[in-house]
């Protein structure tokens, strides 16, 4: 890796642990200020189908999520950045035990450069072996 890379490589991880330490003590706010408002998507294990856009994040987020989702600790393994341009791909393993669920998640955020920032313009988080889950333990979300 170049100096430009690693450089790059520690900012894509370090935005995205910025956003972990707070979702995980009950904010939201580092993800909300992470995603793009204008160009979005996520796939989430939990959701049927993807969800489109910005605005249909935030609220699922603002109602389910804010206040509601703890952990003391979680860990964030083997991370990778793949970079090309004004793209990067973020993929890292997410475990935690939080107070809504048992967290282990293959997880994917594909970043692009908007102006001087980097923004997640598509994030995936999809369970880790999930003929491994007892999904009858997990805890009510709503």
């Amino acid at each position: 890796m170049t100096n430009k890379t690693d450089t790059l490589t520690d900012e894509i991880i370090a935005l995205e642990k910025g956003a972990l330490d707070k979702w995980f003590k009950g904010d939201a706010s580092g993800y909300l200020t992470l995603w793009s408002p204008t160009n979005f998507s996520y796939f989430d294990s939990s959701k049927p189908h993807r969800v489109d856009t910005y605005a249909e994040i935030k609220q699922f987020v603002l109602a389910h999520v804010e206040g509601k989702l703890f952990a003391d600790s979680y860990d964030f393994e083997d991370p990778r950045v793949q970079i090309n341009g004004d793209m990067a791909v973020l993929t890292y393993q997410l475990y935690a035990k939080t107070s809504l669920n048992d967290m282990r998640y293959n997880c994917i955020e594909v970043y692009e450069r908007e102006g001087d920032d980097w923004k997640v313009i598509h994030s995936t988080w999809a369970f880790i072996r999930p003929m491994d889950m007892d999904f009858g333990q997990t805890k009510t979300l709503v």
